[in-house]
C-alpha cells in the first residue's frame, strides 16, 4: 500500500488547482479546506451544500461515515467561489455524479487527482487522502493548535495527528533554524 502525503507548497497547490476543471476541481478544494474523508466528499448531494435559490449554504451540515459523528462546518470562500463554477442537474443529485448513476467511486476519484498530480508535474504521488493530510498540515502551518486539528481531524491524539499530517524532523529543525530571535 502506498502511503500519501500532504501537498505542503501551496504553489504546488495552485498547480493542482490549475490541472483540475469543475467538479474536479471542486473535489479537490472541499477536501482540502475541510479535511473530509473522500466517502464524506462524495457522498455530498448538491442539496448539501446549495440552498432552494441555488447560493452556497453558510454550513455542511452531515455525519461522517466512518466515525457517524456529526459534522457541521462553513463554508469557506475558496468552496462557494469553486460552487459556482459548475453547472448541476438537481438538488437530489450527487455533487460528484457517476456516469453511471450514484456518485463517483474512491478509485476513480484516486485516478482523477492523481492524473492531475502528473499533469502539475508535482513529482510525487498523491491520493485522496492527500487533500485531509493538506488540510490539516496547513491548519499546523496556520498557526491551529495541534489539539484543535486533532478534534477537527476525529483523531484519538495528538501524537496519531502530527504523524498523520507528515510533520517529520525537517519540519522540526525549521522550527530552530528559522527563530532567530
Amino acid at each position: 500500500m502506498n502511503v500519501v502525503e500532504a501537498i505542503k507548497n501551496k504553489s504546488e497547490i495552485n498547480k493542482m488547482k490549475k490541472c483540475l476543471q469543475d467538479r474536479e476541481r471542486l473535489m479537490f478544494v472541499i477536501g482540502i479546506n475541510s479535511g473530509l474523508r473522500i466517502s464524506d466528499i462524495l457522498s455530498l448531494k448538491v442539496s448539501d451544500v446549495l440552498d432552494e435559490k441555488g447560493k452556497a449554504k453558510d454550513r455542511i451540515v452531515m455525519y461522517e461515515k466512518k466515525t457517524d459523528k456529526r459534522k457541521s462546518f462553513p463554508l469557506n470562500k475558496a468552496i462557494a467561489t469553486e460552487l459556482k463554477k459548475v453547472k448541476y442537474v438537481s438538488m437530489d443529485s450527487f455533487l460528484f455524479p457517476s456516469q453511471k448513476g450514484g456518485a463517483i467511486s474512491r478509485v476513480q476519484a484516486y485516478r482523477l487527482l492523481n492524473a492531475a498530480a502528473k499533469r502539475a508535474e508535482l513529482g510525487y504521488e498523491i491520493g485522496t487522502h492527500s487533500l485531509r493530510k493538506t488540510f490539516g498540515y496547513h491548519a499546523i502551518k496556520a498557526g491551529t493548535p495541534v489539539h484543535i486539528v486533532q478534534k477537527l481531524l476525529n483523531h484519538s491524539s495528538e501524537r496519531e495527528t502530527l504523524r498523520y499530517i507528515g510533520i517529520t524532523q525537517e519540519v522540526m529543525d525549521d522550527v530552530y533554524v528559522n527563530m532567530n530571535l
